[in-house]
């Protein structure tokens, strides 16, 4: 399966960023890989089943690299394969402080999913939740 999303990764574990054009899915990639996350795959990303989990890869003709409007393609290192952990819709503005749990279905299983939160810690939220999970209350 292919999808119009940006994908990075931080020891394993995958954030797919969904959005329409010109949402900021490339943006939100550079700010996370700015943290130390590296870059899966930018624009379109493959997804497949493996194990029960839904993977994430980069088409062959686009690997290693990353938009940056008004900058250009700049290069990456692609992280391999990865298991996706975590959605954004940056199309979806959160409005709740604390949201309800929310689930997008891939191919293997529900994955959490996030909406937009327009702050400049968003970044840094996600990276600590690739990191870390949601503390459970």
């Amino acid at each position: 399966m292919r999808m119009h999303a940006s994908c990075v990764a931080y020891d394993g574990r995958a954030v797919l960023i969904l959005g329409a054009a010109g949402s900021g899915k490339s943006a939100l990639a550079l700010q996370l890989m700015a943290y130390g996350a590296a870059l899966v795959s930018d624009d379109q990303t493959l997804i497949e089943k493996r194990d029960g989990w839904p993977i994430a890869s980069v088409p062959p003709t686009i690997s290693g690299m990353i938009e940056a409007r008004g900058v250009g393609l700049l290069a990456a290192v692609p992280a391999r394969p990865t298991r996706i952990v975590l959605v954004v819709d940056l199309d979806q503005r959160e409005q709740d402080r604390l949201p309800p749990a929310r689930t997008i279905a891939l191919p293997g299983r529900k994955v959490p999913l996030l909406h937009n939160v327009e702050s400049p810690y968003f970044a840094a939220a996600i990276l600590q939740y690739l990191k870390a999970g949601k503390a459970d209350r």
